[in-house]
């Protein structure tokens, strides 16, 4: 678990790590620095499903801490913008369809 808000993989800035509790006591996101699309975030179960990030949806019950949950998301969007970094939700199957699936790759 991470004890800061983030862990910079190889100092460099292109694969950061990023504290998300809430889902579980140490969730967390991964953010990437690529070449192809720029920042994104592998967002884990930050969210599950697009509707829950674009209506502002309250986390699931079934969270280990829904507030906390709650406050990493509010957390998470402020980086994003900040940052000019896209979320990529894995778990929502129209978006994730759109991604390239190996032995494509992004660089």
């Amino acid at each position: 678990m991470l004890e800061k808000d983030e862990y910079d993989l190889f100092g460099d800035g292109k694969a950061v790590i990023k504290a998300a509790r809430g889902h579980t006591p140490g969730h967390q996101v991964l953010v990437l620095q690529l070449n192809s699309v720029g920042r994104v975030m592998i967002a884990g179960d930050l969210y599950h499903y697009l509707p829950a990030r674009t209506l502002h949806r309250a986390p699931p019950d079934n969270e280990f801490n829904v507030q906390q949950s709650a406050d990493s998301r509010v957390m998470i969007e402020e980086y994003a913008k900040k940052t000019n970094t896209t979320i990529w939700i894995e778990h929502e199957w129209a978006a994730n369809a759109k991604l390239k699936k190996s032995p494509a790759y992004y660089e």
